[in-house]
């Protein structure tokens, strides 16, 4: 199955049906005066949360949804049928904008959640509704409504309270394995994930959190380089980040280097992401002899000028991610127990994942006009390459296993 995070659709809500002219004609009742009925209503379109999708790959092959018309008006006061709805089903995480306003309509955040994005139109109005003392046989009806139409921008963004950050290969896809029971693909070679995966972590009985497996990023990724410029959007929504850092890397690259590279492209893509809470994690011990690890790992932190939590572990065996997975829960437990009870701290984080939203569509957008521009400079300098300019890399192929 190809993974979809972002869709473009047209949808169409019904038109009201009109109104009836009609008079009742009847035996031995010659004036019978008006009986026309009013029209029915347009269908709407709503977008709805389903737990059970993970793409948006089904509005890439059917952009376009319209909702049924209301029928019109019938003789004997008999009302026109409403028009059925429309109900789009999305992922749970999909921001619906309205591409002509740039307006968000919708943050779909549970499943369940559902939000009107068309309306239907009005029905029209029969001749019996224009009877009146003085005018006994009313010739006008009213037609029906045209139903709204909107040019809409689906964003899939993963909910997850913390969010996996590094180079390819640094371990991620291992100590999402280690800690929860979710089974990404794991490979000596870089770029083995090319999704999000999400796994539920539970150091506790019936207490737990979601973590996300975010593709790796390269040097560059804010500039679109590697995949980083499509999964850096999924950490928008984490509320905590795992910087995790391969300590022994098979090229003999600097590991402090290589996490200072990370971070500033997590500062280029969104300034406001980056000074998000975030934890340094040091794996892959188990292949640094046990007497040069202290050195190594105070020689990193050193280097990287980090002040913040240190986390010490080999993902592969498990060693050191018990302790930091009850960390995490707390560190959870606690931020939601302050957005529950403090208002205030709730609208700040809203308001923080707003700010980091729009940073990232700014981002994206420029970084998408940039190729328009350079595939439009390329076919005037007499260069066909449309596969090196694609716009979106989409076609991802990926395989669930549940």
């Amino acid at each position: 199955m190809k993974f979809v995070d972002e869709a473009q659709v047209y949808v169409e809500a019904g038109n009201g049906g009109n109104g009836c002219l009609s008079f009742r004609r009847e035996k031995f009742v010659p004036r019978g005066g008006p009986d026309g009925g009013d029209g029915g209503d347009g269908g709407s379109v709503y977008v709805e949360a389903d737990y059970n999708l993970n793409t948006l790959i089904d509005y890439r092959y059917q952009p376009k949804y319209k909702a049924e018309n209301g029928q019109g008006g019938q003789g004997r006061n008999c009302r026109g049928k409403d028009g059925g709805d429309v109900v789009l089903k999305v992922p749970v995480g999909t921001t619906i904008i309205d591409l002509d306003t740039e307006e968000t309509l919708g943050d779909l955040r549970d499943a369940g959640d559902r939000v009107m994005v068309a309306k239907g139109g009005y029905h029209g109005l029969g001749n019996t509704r224009f009877k009146s003392s003085v005018n006994r046989a009313p010739r006008q009806t009213s037609p029906g409504k045209p139903g709204e139409s909107r040019n809409l921008k689906f964003e899939l963004k993963v909910l997850a309270d913390v969010g996996l950050l590094g180079l390819p290969n640094a371990g991620k896809s291992t100590f999402i394995r280690a800690v929860s029971k979710a089974k990404p693909k794991v490979a000596n070679y870089p770029f083995t994930t090319l999704v999000p995966n999400l796994g539920v972590v539970s150091p506790q009985p019936h207490k737990s959190f979601v973590i996300a497996d975010i593709p790796g990023l390269i040097e560059g990724a804010a500039e679109g380089a590697g995949l980083g410029i499509r999964f850096l959007k999924h950490l928008i929504r984490t509320r905590l980040m795992l910087h995790i850092v391969d300590v022994a890397p098979f090229d003999e690259s600097d590991p402090a280097e290589s996490a200072l590279a990370i971070i500033n492209e997590l500062e280029k893509f969104s300034p406001t992401l980056a000074s998000r809470d975030r934890w340094l994690v040091l794996n892959k011990l188990d292949l640094i002899p046990e007497e040069e690890r202290e050195a190594l790992c105070d020689s990193i932190i050193e280097k990287m000028n980090w002040d913040g939590p240190v986390y010490k572990i080999a993902a592969i065996n498990g060693e050191g991610t018990k302790q930091m997975c009850h960390d995490i829960m707390q560190f959870v437990d606690d931020l939601k127990a302050q957005i529950d009870e403090d208002p205030e701290v709730a609208e700040q984080e809203f308001a923080i994942q707003e700010a980091m939203a729009e940073e990232g569509r700014q981002k994206v957008e420029a970084l998408r006009e940039a190729r328009r521009a350079a595939r439009k400079a390329a076919k005037e300098g007499g260069v066909d390459d449309d596969d090196d300019w694609d716009d979106d890399d989409y076609d991802v192929e990926v395989e669930y296993v549940r």
